[in-house]
């Protein structure tokens, strides 16, 4: 009883460290003072991270299935580690910080993410729901803290080199032992009735369906948050008022993760297109906003709708094809985000470096957001 919660704890640290990824465009402003790396080019370093990550946790979740959570979560500590320490030895170099937290660091991410996840499923199998949100809830949650350490660094007068110097080793040191709490606990049987609802699901409709609401849905909050900061900025916000957008977000996006799991408990598959339609009226509104009280709000909501995506998705798959099926199908849907990420915030920033305004990408976002919600109606109502 005792190790279950102290697993807990240090998947939770683990998962709050690892979200910091999400406040990567405070840092925008500070890498152009610092090197003149351009709107585009962050917001391909923030993408490349994501995709990255995703692309590893693929082969994260086979090793987790082999050698236990210990080595996955271990080796992801160290590559963080080792990415932002690269970093801070970019001195505005843009390919070797590409290098750095886009690929070395992002590997990090892949391979601890799905360590805390599943083994906080194992040890608490009949709060899967609840463990699931706490889990990518403190992945969302992360962005809080280290967006309000970014922005003291920058205050305080520290070089962005020794910024990413002390993160590298201060993050790395906690996500090295929070990995040597985590276990699994003893073999549980069960797996015959996963793998007889996976025969019973034969359809391969669901998973498509999941795939093109899971890129649509990350595809415009990635494209948000990775360039929120500045877009903040081009609405006249002051620069205080962009870090605040950007905890906004994450506090949507944390509350997100942990509340949408209960919604669907609830509702089931029709929710899924309704928060993609939902979503797509509150990009309307972030675009049309002229005030800074409209904007923040729309940035909490839309955060909190972002959110949503990484419990929705899980949920359905998880209920359609049974819980040992999952494992092996959602890191399959879950390349759709790795992909949205890959081009959602660089493309942001490069139509922002180009036309000098993000409505354009927005408008992108509300259109893509739009015409996926409706086809996942239509999709539903033939079934």
């Amino acid at each position: 009883m005792h190790n279950r919660w102290i697993v807990l704890l240090a998947g939770l640290i683990m998962q709050t460290i690892l979200g910091g990824i999400y406040a990567w465009s405070t840092l925008t402003p500070w890498l152009a003072e610092s090197y003149g790396i351009s709107n585009g080019e962050s917001g391909f370093v923030f993408g490349l991270s994501i995709a990255v990550f995703t692309l590893v946790m693929v082969y994260s979740g086979h090793l987790l299935a082999r050698k236990g959570p210990r080595i996955p979560a271990l080796i992801g500590a160290l590559l963080y580690m080792a990415g932002y320490s690269l970093a801070s030895r970019s001195h505005g170099s843009f390919p070797l910080l590409l290098l750095a937290v886009g690929v070395v660091a992002g590997s990090g991410i892949g391979f601890a993410y799905v360590v805390p996840l599943s083994v906080g499923m194992q040890w608490f199998p009949r709060q899967k729901g609840l463990i699931t949100g706490l889990s990518v809830g403190g992945f969302g949650g992360g962005a809080i803290i280290l967006s309000s350490i970014i922005e003291a660094g920058k205050l305080s007068g520290l070089s962005l080199d020794r910024f990413f110097l002390f993160y590298s080793l201060v993050s790395g040191s906690l996500l090295f032992l929070a990995a040597l709490l985590l276990s699994s606990p003893p073999a549980t049987t069960g797996k015959k009735s996963g793998e007889m609802q996976v025969h019973q699901a034969h359809s391969e409709k669901p998973m498509v369906l999941s795939i093109l609401g899971m890129f649509s849905g990350t595809f415009a909050g990635l494209l948000l948050v990775g360039n929120l900061a500045p877009y903040a900025l081009s609405k006249g916000l002051a620069e205080e008022m962009t870090v605040l957008s950007v905890v906004l977000f994450s506090l949507g996006n944390l509350s997100g993760r942990i509340i949408w799991g209960h919604i669907f408990d609830r509702t089931g598959y029709r929710v899924i297109p309704w928060s993609l339609l939902l979503a797509s009226l509150f990009y309307v509104l972030v675009r049309v906003a002229s005030g800074g009280f409209m904007f923040l709000a729309s940035v909490l909501v839309l955060g909190f709708l972002f959110g949503s995506q990484f419990v929705l998705y899980a949920g359905y798959l998880s209920k359609t094809y049974g819980v040992t099926s999952f494992s092996k199908r959602y890191p399959l849907v879950f390349l759709s985000y790795g992909l949205a990420g890959i081009i959602a915030p660089g493309i942001g920033g490069w139509i922002a470096d180009t036309t000098g305004s993000y409505n354009t990408a927005i408008m992108v976002c509300l259109v893509l957001l739009s015409v996926s919600g409706l086809v996942l109606i239509t999709a539903n109502r033939k079934r």
